[in-house]
């Protein structure tokens, strides 16, 4: 399972962890069980991956943080779930301060060239397309879809079930349950097909409707959180809910 010309050092290898041809392991990693490393894959040291990941060709997982402050002495790492597939040249950055860590859950899906910066939170089943890039510090929630050669500016958070359509320019909060596209992106509606993936019932798709009428009706954001914090709907009261903590602004679909 491990090519003999791989260079493994101080890791520690979970049961049927393979390694390709000139991978190589840094001293400190943990790889759970089943995890595939191919061919000139690089995992760098402080990371840690769960179990039945795949981390394909010319991936670097674990690198420094491209900040000009970072310190090289300081230790951080990348910490990433089960079932997630990492594609071909792939980068993941370590925490930027001491302790820290940047985190992927479980079942993702980062296609080629795909950049996740320091500190950011991936939950689980999202998807980043080719050469989606996340800042530093940036939030992505549960099934997210970014698509291919989107930048998404460092802090910003990206809602639940939302998607990002191609190359579009985000830099604020991208409204879970919605489509966002654009440049400068903007909320387009909801993520109809995205909903109905995710096991969304009719219901629930009515009153997110609703909800997103509100902010066509030029209501105070303050009062149309608060009508939404107020709904039935538990999906409405989350929209509410990440209306209300957006600390940058979110990429409203009446915006200039």
């Amino acid at each position: 399972m491990i090519h003999p010309t791989a260079v493994i050092h101080g890791a520690k290898l979970g049961a049927g962890v393979s390694a390709g041809p000139f991978a190589v392991i840094e001293e400190g990693v943990e790889i759970g069980e089943g995890t595939m490393i191919a061919a000139h894959a690089v995992i760098k040291r402080y990371t840690r991956l769960g179990a039945r990941n795949q981390v394909h060709e010319h991936a670097v997982i674990g690198g420094a943080p491209q900040d000009v402050k970072f310190d090289p002495g300081c230790v951080s790492g990348v910490e990433i779930g089960n079932d997630n597939i990492l594609r071909e040249g792939v980068t993941v950055h370590r925490g930027s301060r001491a302790g820290s860590a940047t985190r992927i859950g479980d079942g993702c899906f980062l296609m080629a060239l795909a950049h996740v910066a320091h500190d950011c939170i991936v939950g689980d089943q999202v998807v980043m397309a080719n050469a989606a890039t996340l800042g530093g510090e940036v939030v992505v929630q549960d099934r997210a879809f970014i698509s291919g050669l989107v930048g998404v500016h460092q802090f910003c958070r990206v809602g639940r079930c939302a998607m990002i359509g191609g190359l579009s320019k985000v830099v604020q909060d991208v409204l879970p349950f919605c489509i966002t596209d654009g440049n400068p992106a903007r909320a387009r509606g909801l993520n109809l097909v995205g909903l109905r993936r995710a096991g969304f019932k009719a219901a629930d798709i009515a009153a997110l409707k609703e909800a997103y009428r509100l902010l066509h009706q030029r209501v105070p954001l303050k009062e149309a959180a608060a009508r939404m914090r107020e709904s039935p709907s538990e999906a409405v009261r989350e929209l509410g809910a990440f209306i209300a903590a957006s600390k940058r602004g979110f990429a409203h679909p009446l915006a200039d």
